[in-house]
């Protein structure tokens, strides 16, 4: 009789063609979506043709966002640009998100319904762990396997192993997602999950809204996990009831499954949580950080660039403004978010405020554009990793944070908690 598999393990397993996988173990298994952006679409076409591929292994199942470089910030980007829009126009059939049609990759394929429960999700780019947040096995590979994939719909892989995280309790009114997996990051540190596959579950995670879900995992690969995943529950369903356009499975780890490890921790209370310079997983509460004055703040990107969490900034800044010396940039992850924001008055309240509010792209993140930083100047941001040089100068410093945190700490000019500004 075969041991009972987790999540993880069971769709790696349907999609090899298998009854059974066990952790360590090799597998080809097909994926149901390829995905590459701008910035790494043009190396991934340039290995497609270096290894003799014709084809594509079906275009209806590859998706190529402009998100990075976009709208393009020199003639280089404008250039591989060009190349994307050139290679999927011959392929036919590509689905290519374009500037002013969608956004933020992570933020428009779980949108529009590409990703459902139980796929196989395969993305050159890192965070494409994001799609956990629904149930489905994400990863990120290289250009090569990109590559290879884009040619044969299938991928190599080691079956990873399991590390469970239950999280109880009620938290904080302020905290979500992003501070559940800053607090998990804080715990175990950046390789604390290294290849392995991060189980989120318990009361605290049931309670989060899908976009706190698709945050929690996001972030997951600063851990070094191989994917992280959320149990799809009803919150799941819901979400996805006018966006699925085919019939999914939702694949949960049987009751005795094998982890590498579990923890359960009680997360009541827990209060917003700062990544200070400059590692992920130098992590404290909001409470306990020194008020270091900034210089900008950044609203946005693949990890909170959602509606809920423009509605948290937009909760602060009403009747505020922002600090002189400070700058705020604001950025929709996508053009669906943009619209809601709108209708909703946040963007009128973001500009009364006094912040910058930028098309959807993912600039500032990864030190692209509309956004770097200069030397020695202090950034809060709800971006995903605050290494050296990572939003500009290397003698730049940036802190991670919700976007409540990240607003509040515009208006006083310092990093702070949020009842600061509105007490």
């Amino acid at each position: 009789m075969s041991a009972p598999m987790t999540a993880t393990e069971k769709i790696l397993a349907a999609h090899a063609g298998l009854d059974h996988v066990t952790p360590g173990q090799f597998v080809n298994a097909q994926v149901d979506l390829l995905l590459a952006n701008d910035a790494t679409a043009g190396k991934v076409i340039a290995q497609f043709q270096h290894i003799g591929a014709d084809r594509v292994f079906d275009p209806e199942r590859i998706v190529l966002v402009f998100d990075h470089y976009t709208p393009s910030n020199n003639i280089a980007s404008a250039t591989v640009c060009r190349q994307v829009r050139e290679f999927a126009r011959e392929a036919g059939g590509i689905d290519v998100v374009e500037v002013g049609k969608g956004g933020i990759e992570h933020c428009v394929l779980p949108e529009r319904g590409l990703v459902l429960p139980g796929d196989l999700i395969v993305g050159q780019d890192s965070h494409t762990c994001t799609y956990g947040g629904l149930g489905a096995f994400a990863t990120a590979v290289g250009v090569t396997d990109t590559a290879a994939t884009m040619a044969l719909g299938e991928i190599w892989l080691m079956v990873p192993e399991t590390i469970r995280f239950e999280l109880e309790g009620q938290v904080d009114p302020w905290t979500v997602g992003k501070d559940l997996i800053l607090h998990t990051i804080g715990r175990i540190g950046v390789d604390g999950a290294l290849y392995k596959a991060m189980e989120f579950a318990g009361s605290a995670v049931s309670d989060l809204s899908i976009d706190s879900r698709l945050s929690l995992c996001n972030m997951g690969i600063e851990a070094g996990a191989k994917n992280a995943m959320i149990p799809p529950d009803s919150t799941t369903e819901e979400y996805l009831r006018d966006r699925a356009g085919r019939e999914y499975d939702n694949v949960l780890s049987e009751p005795d499954a094998r982890y590498a490890a579990l923890h359960r921790w009680d997360v009541t209370g827990l209060r917003p949580q700062v990544a200070q310079p400059f590692l992920p997983s130098n992590v404290t509460s909001i409470d306990e950080v020194d008020p270091v004055a900034i210089d900008q703040a950044v609203v946005g990107s693949c990890t909170n660039g959602r509606l809920e969490d423009l509605a948290q900034a937009a909760e602060i800044l009403r009747e505020h403004t922002v600090a002189q010396g400070t700058r705020l940039i604001v950025i929709p992850g996508s053009q669906e978010v943009y619209l809601e924001a709108t209708r909703l008055g946040y963007i009128e309240i973001f500009v009364k405020a006094g912040g910058a509010v930028s098309t959807p792209t993912c600039g500032p993140c990864f030190g692209g554009h509309m956004g770097i930083l200069a030397e020695d100047e202090v950034a809060v941001s709800t971006t995903n990793r605050n290494f050296v040089g990572r939003m500009g100068h290397p003698r730049s410093r940036v802190y991670l944070s919700n976007a409540a945190v990240a607003a509040a700490s515009a208006v006083a000019g310092y990093l702070c908690a949020p009842e600061e500004v509105l007490s």
